[in-house]
Order: C-alpha cells, then sequence, then structure tokens
C-alpha cells in the first residue's frame, strides 16, 4: 500500500544513509523499524523475559549478538530455533 509522510529533512536523510550501508531500500527500512516499534517482543528482537540475543547487521540481515567468548552456546541455538519452528 501507498502512502505519504511528512519526515523531518535530517531524519529522512539520515535514512536513507543507513539504507545505503545496510545495503537496502529506504521503504525496507522504514517497514523494519514499524515491525520493531509494532511487535517488540517477536523472536527476532528479542523474547518476552528480555533476553536479547539477536540483533540487525549492518546489512539489515538477522546475526547473534557478540557479547563475549563463549556466551552463545549450541543450546542457545536450538532454543531460538524451536521457536522459530525451523
Amino acid at each position: 500500500m501507498k502512502t505519504t509522510l511528512d519526515i523531518d529533512d535530517a531524519l529522512l536523510i539520515e535514512a536513507k544513509a543507513v539504507a545505503v550501508r545496510r545495503r537496502t531500500t529506504l521503504k525496507a527500512l522504514v517497514e523494519h523499524a514499524l515491525q520493531r516499534e509494532i511487535h517488540p517482543a517477536s523472536p527476532i528482537f528479542g523474547n518476552s523475559s528480555g533476553t536479547d540475543m539477536i540483533e540487525i547487521s549492518p546489512y539489515g540481515l538477522p546475526r547473534l549478538k557478540r557479547k563475549g567468548a563463549g556466551m552463545i552456546t549450541t543450546e542457545m541455538v536450538r532454543q531460538l530455533m524451536d521457536e522459530e519452528g525451523v
């Protein structure tokens, strides 16, 4: 669906720059931001217990957060896969 938004010029310029760095489109960036705002507890952005294990890479792809050596275990990966139904 198409719509028109009035966005601050400086914010739009910054958003376009982020989209270019992530090798994605402004549309994808805005949709992604809206998804995070509307569904903040979805598994890809962290679960309801507040344990955020996944972040979005500079290229707009999900990846496991790096919190130090040995912090991400096989069991953690399996749990995430089970939550996603993979």
